[in-house]
């Protein structure tokens, strides 16, 4: 039997773990007719089916998933020792898979990418933005990027980000129309612009509250599993919301928005880290963002507060 080629099994590879030949070709930059032809060839010649074809589903014979348990460590040690020799490249190059949450892709990698990827051009990324915990061994990413509170113990984690303050904030439209809450009991009168997660749970609002934080349940008409619907509808005036302040600092800078419940803010979330398998080699690729992005972290200079100029002006546009 003359033996299977890398590119068959790579293809075959690409098919069982995307459950799509639509999929598995865009991954390789072939045609699905061409990665049809190469599973077909491979199992001619190993002589056993190793995939089930179905007009909505692919999935693996037990021949096939056997096989796909054996290739994988094989391919990514084979990837590996190809990108071992980027060392002695003058830049770090390659293919980096990333899954981030969605605030982490909003708050720091809209603005940091751009920079890491003038730097580092032989580096090329594929970012999946996902608000559920993402098994990356499991997904073949490299890293992943989450709040330390939803990190793994077995993972190395390095900070990408400082702690984000949460603030409660609302238009000035809306606290002429509805008044202003004084307490977070108050809010049970008010309507409040919540957000969920993919799971269906809501994201909870918290306050300190005599020394301690405490969760409080708000209602509203709107709940979405977005940030930027929420801001523009708090900026139209729809009601209340709860978040980080560096998505809405620059309303609130403006006077769109205005702060509330100041004096009950919550203690600030952790922020993000990047983290990686403990048992995984960092590749100079990965080294190169890790660097990049926690130098970003420590260079990143803390934005002031809104002004009390600012929220000043918002009072005085709700009073009109």
């Amino acid at each position: 039997m003359r033996g299977a080629s890398l590119a068959e099994t790579n293809a075959l590879v690409a098919v069982l773990e995307q459950k799509s030949f639509t999929k598995a070709a865009k991954q390789l930059g072939l045609s699905p007719p061409r990665i049809s032809d190469m599973v077909r060839s491979l199992e001619e010649r190993l002589g056993v089916r190793l995939v089930e074809r179905t007009t909505r589903s692919v999935a693996p014979t037990a021949a096939g998933e056997r096989l796909l348990e054996r290739l994988r460590p094989v391919l990514d040690e084979y990837q590996a020792a190809l990108e071992s020799t980027n060392e002695f490249r003058g830049k770090p190059a390659g293919l980096l898979r990333l899954t981030v949450a969605p605030p982490a892709a909003d708050l720091i990698l809209e603005e940091a990418i751009p920079r890491f990827l003038a730097l580092y051009p032989d580096i090329r990324l594929e970012i999946a933005v996902d608000a559920s915990l993402t098994d990356i061994v499991a997904g073949r990413f490299d890293a992943g990027i989450r709040p330390g509170n939803r990190l793994a113990r077995d993972m190395i984690a390095v900070r990408i980000s400082k702690e984000m303050p949460m603030v409660v904030v609302a238009a000035p439209s809306y606290l002429a129309r509805r008044g202003e809450p004084r307490t977070p009991q108050d809010l049970a009168a008010h309507d409040c612009i919540r957000r969920h997660l993919q799971s269906g749970a809501y994201v909870p609002w918290r306050f300190r509250i005599k020394r301690k934080v405490s969760e409080v349940h708000v209602e509203g008409r709107l709940a979405i599993d977005d940030s930027r619907i929420p801001i523009r509808a708090a900026v139209d005036g729809m009601g209340l919301l709860q978040l980080p302040l560096d998505y809405v600092r620059a309303h609130l800078e403006s006077g769109r928005l205005v702060h509330v419940l100041d004096d009950f803010a919550p203690p600030p979330i952790d922020g993000f880290f990047l983290y990686y398998p403990s048992r995984r080699q960092s590749r100079p690729a990965l080294k190169a963002l890790i660097d990049f992005l926690r130098k970003n972290c420590e260079n990143r200079a803390e934005p002031p507060a809104p002004s009390t100029q600012a929220k000043k002006r918002g009072r005085a546009a709700a009073a009109v």
